[in-house]
């Protein structure tokens, strides 16, 4: 129906609010519509407060008896830091229930909707679930893969270069193409990086922006334990996790003192194993993760096969054949072994392009 379309588009909007700050949770938004007009709306903003199906209802201008709900997930049907959200439903008298996307936790998907089919509601699903999907890309991934959704970022010259000899990068790319990069940092989870980029450029790892965010956290992967105790992110709020094959006691009761979490992940040829480390962020409630790496990393997780996008700003400069490269990878012996990339999207920000690739799973 074009009116279902219409309002879970709007419902879309709504959950979009929260693309900043429900982090752990997903982004969900909700409209209530009676004879055609909509009564209620409402979005979750952040994790422990009230769900937007709750906030939709408390916003309602008229009873809500009678009304159709457009959710953009299946109401949740679990007691968390809050109730089941289809009691809320029920009891308000909901009459029909339009839902874009059924829940990806493979533990509850479907008792949301069964709940409200068997108290007589009517439920209809799957209306712009590709759109939902796509706003919700890391909550699905961590609950369907055990790993979060994985983004890289990459800023490099026209031809190819990263850096030059000497390591210098700042800056490749227009005060655009940086201000767009901290939009993407400020919707993650978590700023991954290794400690060959921290050791060099000691980076905040935060995204400065000028409207309200959770900040993401800072994730550096250090196997032998290099890190700094005095590096610029022990002075910052909030969490920055070291993972590390090291079990050096002293060491670790430095960084320790210093504010940094350390963890002891399993390590594969003598560095840490990445597909545990996804893992793991995935154990931390982590959905998004931005790469901002070199190219040691970069190859590795290009190897791994674990991106599940590659974010690149080319910029209209030449670095010569002296500079860094994007990705260290062992040397291919045939075209066949080839990384093949898929093209998603290509634009202009500022002077730059932004390329948008996605990795052949």
């Amino acid at each position: 129906m074009k009116t279902d379309l219409k309002f879970m588009a709007r419902a879309l909007q709504l959950a979009e609010l929260g693309r900043f700050t429900t982090d752990p949770n997903p982004r969900v938004g909700c409209v209530l519509v009676k004879k055609g007009r909509i009564i209620g709306e409402g979005f979750h903003e952040r994790a422990g407060q009230t769900h937007a199906e709750i906030n939709a209802l408390k916003n309602a201008t008229e009873d809500a008896s009678g009304a159709t709900a457009y959710v953009t997930l299946e109401p949740c049907s679990h007691h968390g830091k809050t109730p089941p959200c289809y009691d809320a439903l029920i009891a308000a008298g909901i009459k029909r229930l339009v839902v874009a996307m059924r829940d990806p936790n493979p533990l509850v998907s479907g008792r949301g909707l069964e709940r409200c089919k068997s108290a007589g509601i009517e439920v209809v699903c799957d209306v712009l679930r590709t759109d939902a999907e796509q706003l919700n890309h890391g909550f699905i991934s961590r609950m369907t893969k055990n790993r979060p959704f994985i983004r890289s970022k990459i800023a490099m010259s026209l031809d190819g270069r990263t850096a030059l000899a000497n390591g210098e990068s700042k800056w490749i790319t227009s005060p655009e193409a940086r201000t767009d990069v901290h939009r993407f940092r400020a919707e993650s989870s978590a700023i991954l990086t290794g400690i060959g980029t921290v050791l060099v450029d000691n980076p905040s790892l935060n995204a400065r922006v000028d409207f309200p965010i959770v900040q993401p956290i800072r994730v550096v992967l250090d196997s032998q334990l290099q890190m700094l105790p005095h590096a610029q992110m022990a002075k910052l709020n909030g969490r920055t996790l070291i993972l590390t094959c090291s079990t050096n006691e002293q060491k670790h009761a430095a960084l320790k003192q210093a504010g940094f979490e350390i963890h002891v992940l399993p390590e594969l040829n003598g560095r840490l194993d990445l597909h545990a480390v996804m893992t793991f962020l995935a154990t931390q409630e982590i959905n998004n993760v931005f790469v901002e790496a070199g190219t040691t990393l970069n190859g590795a997780l290009l190897e791994a096969n674990l991106v599940d996008e590659w974010l690149i700003y080319m910029a209209s400069c030449v670095l010569g054949d002296k500079g860094r490269g994007i990705f260290s990878l062992p040397e291919l012996q045939s075209m066949t072994d080839k990384k093949i990339l898929q093209w998603l999207d290509v634009r202009h920000v500022g002077h730059d392009l932004r390329l948008t690739l996605a990795s052949a799973h």
